[in-house]
């Protein structure tokens, strides 16, 4: 299948998508490839993050197998969830965890309530590529590491990025040109 769409799913608590992050930069970036089209919505359920929300609504976005869907924190999240039983082109992860991290929100956004179906994210999206870096002051870097352990994810680690907050992230757009070129 060709590369047709990516869709970014932003981090929770991402009002304005648009003008959050790098999000709004990263789509005009991917809207120059070509044949490639971004999405880009402010997502429902904001802060909390809900699976039992944001997966319909990824899957109303055209989550397909012709999308690389972005996942950024919680977005990650929701992109390791969708493909445990979505078929996608791949997913870039920005910032991806393994557990609710003791936090309450994390625990009720429903993502970390039972095991992870490693396999079944393997298998569903062909191209796995991953952005972390140690010096996130949200996630400890084993969680980092223990989703590229268990994906053999593409895994671009960086000292000095934190959480990936930028306005700019060009790494994610030469990662993307990437699998658009393999595709």
């Amino acid at each position: 299948m060709p590369l047709r769409k990516a869709v970014i799913v932003p981090g929770n608590g991402s009002g304005d998508v648009e003008r959050s992050n790098w999000y709004g930069w990263a789509r005009k970036q991917i809207d120059k490839i070509s044949d490639m089209t971004c999405i880009l919505k402010d997502m429902p359920d904001p802060v909390t993050a809900r699976e039992s929300v944001w997966l319909p609504f990824m899957e109303e976005m055209g989550c397909d197998e012709e999308t690389v869907i972005i996942g950024h924190s919680s977005g990650a999240a929701a992109a390791l969830r969708y493909a445990e039983s979505h078929k996608v082109f791949g997913i870039i992860l920005v910032g991806a965890y393994v557990s609710d991290l003791g936090d309450e929100t994390e625990r009720a956004s429903g993502y970390f309530n039972r095991p992870w179906d490693w396999s079944s994210i393997s298998s569903n999206a062909g191209h796995l590529v991953q952005f972390g870096s140690s010096d996130d002051p949200f996630l400890p870097w084993e969680e980092q590491q223990e989703v590229a352990d268990n994906l053999k994810t593409e895994l671009h680690r960086y000292s000095d990025r934190g959480h990936f907050q930028n306005t700019a992230f060009p790494e994610l757009i030469a990662a993307v040109k990437k699998l658009k070129a393999a595709a």
